[in-house]
């Protein structure tokens, strides 16, 4: 069978073992560190990439898009949604009234954000509906005082479906014993879970239940709105600014989370810079082993010279050697870190599991999330190829300068 020269040669000093077992060592960590670093990178890039996911699926699918507040409540906000309806990117509306206040439940007490909506048009604009753990979103029906809350805050009172929990506002009335919060007692109708922050935040009410609470029966304080683009929020927000008039303003999430979002980025892109540099380090050893191998095989080299081989020759059989290595490293580390990248919120809930603690509750969600993209991979492959080629060709070039006369001097 026909092998190039080149190739048969530089293979088989890449199988055969060294004189100089140090060689050995230096070229099997240089395929260990490359093989670690393109593992850490495809790692760390899957999970930058899921939580960038989760931002904009979960927490961005719960919080509004953009929503449009009357600076004094809205009557009717049929009409109102009528002069939005017609712009294309607005792809749902719906009315919102939000509350702040306290819920209690046989001693416990937590703060939570209370959120009147109409259940059929809020399907629409969030994601809640989707993510009912017990119970139905269309459960709120006005007059009926139900309540839907999320995961975290149930686990935090102790609630579950029919549970009483009262509803405590910061407006104070005055009562013959003196000045009183105002209490609301409601029934839990549904729970859901986003497994995010808003689990331990949110609560839903109908909004004319939250109308009469704010004492503003039969209105609404704006309206929620999801677009088709939820990065053209700030352009889109200062449109519909400019179209109502100075009774309405405008609100959008990069308000609320955009610094969030461009922290991920930004964290993204300086993992990825930083994790590199343990690439560049392999690609060294790489050039340290294949300088260490030359300086070894110079009466190798002299032989090969002297049998008719061209500098172009040697070169290229050193290159193929220490291509090789990188390849090795390189189709090693894609494989560990394209596991690590699927498996990493299972070994994480593992974990999280075997040793009863929580490792993410600090984070706007809390797990650990992967997507692994296959253009990452691409990149990462390539780039690190790239890198083990280019480590070759100094090494390589030295090779081809070897004198045969002077090498076989002292042979």
């Amino acid at each position: 069978m026909f092998r190039p020269l080149s190739f048969y040669v530089g293979l088989r000093y890449t199988g055969a073992r060294a004189r100089n077992s140090f060689i050995s060592v230096i070229t099997l960590i240089s395929a260990l560190g490359l093989m670690l670093g393109v593992a850490v990178l495809i790692t760390v890039l899957s999970v930058m990439n899921g939580f960038d996911r989760e931002l904009q699926t979960r927490i961005l699918g719960m919080v509004t898009h953009l929503s449009v507040h009357g600076r004094e409540p809205v009557d009717d906000w049929h009409q109102l949604a009528q002069r939005l309806d017609h712009h294309n990117e607005i792809k749902a509306i719906s009315p919102f009234v939000q509350l702040e206040g306290m819920l209690t439940h046989r001693g416990e007490v937590a703060g939570a954000l209370i959120n009147g909506i109409e259940p059929e048009s809020e399907r629409k604009v969030s994601i809640v509906g989707d993510y009912m753990e017990q119970g139905e979103l269309e459960s709120l029906a006005p007059g009926e005082f139900g309540m839907v809350v999320g995961y975290g805050l149930a686990r935090r009172l102790g609630l579950s479906m029919g549970d009483k929990v009262t509803l405590v506002l910061p407006e104070a009335t005055i009562s013959p014993a003196g000045v009183m919060p105002r209490f609301k007692r409601f029934t839990v109708t549904g729970i859901f879970r986003v497994r995010a922050e808003v689990d331990s935040l949110y609560a839903y009410v109908n909004v004319d239940d939250a109308a009469k609470l704010a004492r503003q029966a039969g209105t609404v304080q704006g309206l929620r709105l999801r677009l088709d683009d939820l990065f053209s929020a700030p352009s889109v927000g200062w449109k519909l600014q400019r179209e109502l008039g100075p009774g309405y303003y405008t609100s959008d999430w990069t308000r609320t989370h955009g610094n969030l979002f461009q922290a991920i980025k930004m964290e993204k892109t300086m993992m990825t810079l930083l994790l590199s540099f343990i690439v560049a380090v392999a690609a060294f050893n790489i050039i340290s082993s294949q300088v260490m191998l030359v300086t070894e095989k110079r009466g190798n080299i002299a032989v090969l010279r002297t049998l008719g081989a061209s500098p172009g020759t040697i070169m290229r059989i050193f290159m193929v050697q220490g291509t090789l290595i990188g390849v090795a490293g390189t189709l090693l580390g894609t494989l560990l870190g394209v596991l690590l990248a699927t498996n990493i919120s299972n070994l994480a809930e593992w974990i999280e599991t075997t040793f009863n603690t929580r490792l993410f509750d600090a984070y706007f969600v809390n797990y650990l999330p992967s997507e692994l993209q296959w253009s990452d991979v691409i990149t990462i492959v390539s780039i690190a190829l790239f890198i083990s080629f280019a480590a070759t060709l100094y090494p390589s070039w030295r090779a081809s300068r070897v004198q045969p006369a002077e090498a076989l001097r002292y042979e």
